[in-house]
Parts: C-alpha cells; structure tokens; sequence
C-alpha cells in the first residue's frame, strides 16, 4: 500500500503503524426509542427520531469504520458535519447508518455518510473527524475545567 499515509502519534517511529486509507467502511444501527424522539427537545410533541440522535448514529458509523486503525494513544473528534436530514423516522423502527472514508489530508478524515430506516433512506452528507492525541486533548479539558 504504497503511497497511503500512515498517522501516528508524535514521537512515534511509525514502524508498526497501520494505513488508514479512502474506501475503509463503518455501520452502526439502533432501534428508536423514547429518548431518541424529538419530543425530549424542549418539549415538542413529535414522536420521530430527533436530528442530534441521527448524527450521534452517523458518528458512530464514521469511527467504526476508522476504529482498528487507531493507533493507542489516539482518537478522532467530529470536527464538521454537513448532513441533510431527508424523511422522519416514528418510535420503534430500526436504523442503519453507514460511513465510507472518502479522503484522508494529514489528520483530517473525511467521511461520505448515510442513513436508511426500515422503508428508506432518511440522511445523507459529509462528515470530518480530526485525529488528536488523547493525552494531549484532555490535558485541555482540564486546564478549562480548572480554569
């Protein structure tokens, strides 16, 4: 696999390191359920799953595709999303979110993602993670948290 780039931490020599490289695909899926609904953000009485359930579904298709590349030490934070929130989704119906890494530029991971609910596709649209050192990512959590 000549040519892919290889992430590794700094300081790391990069000898054992794995490829991540365009092409690698993740799937997560989940049943609706009552604190899935709309109806628990500021009280709207819709009983459909919410956008910010979605995109916590179309996440996790994004770093299961990436997990087994990880280097330890090493984790991606969402960094940007653009998705289109296509057709409601009611209590109880299954669905399937899936992520295929579309580019990799350094740290910056870029995903094509989706969602199908049982009768059709509910989202699509693009999501970035960044590769970060997890030390170093809550060293800054600290310092805000004793600031």
């Amino acid at each position: 696999m000549a040519g892919r780039p290889i992430f590794c931490l700094p300081g790391k020599t990069g000898a054992n390191e794995e490829e991540m490289y365009p092409g690698l695909m993740g799937k997560a899926e989940m049943v609706v359920k009552k604190g899935d609904l709309v109806g628990r953000l500021r009280g709207m009485d819709l009983d459909v799953l919410s956008t910010p359930r979605l995109i916590q579904l179309l996440e996790a298709a994004a770093i299961e595709a990436i997990q087994g590349f990880l280097q330890p030490g090493q984790m991606t934070l969402g960094s940007l999303l653009k998705i289109r929130h296509l057709s409601p989704t009611p209590l109880g119906m299954r669905v399937t979110a899936h992520a295929v890494l579309k580019e990799v530029d350094e740290r910056r991971l870029l995903f094509w993602v989706d969602a199908h609910d049982e009768l059709e596709k509910i989202a699509e649209g693009e999501h970035e993670r960044t590769l970060v050192s997890r030390d170093r990512f809550l060293q800054k959590v600290e310092k805000k948290r004793t600031a």
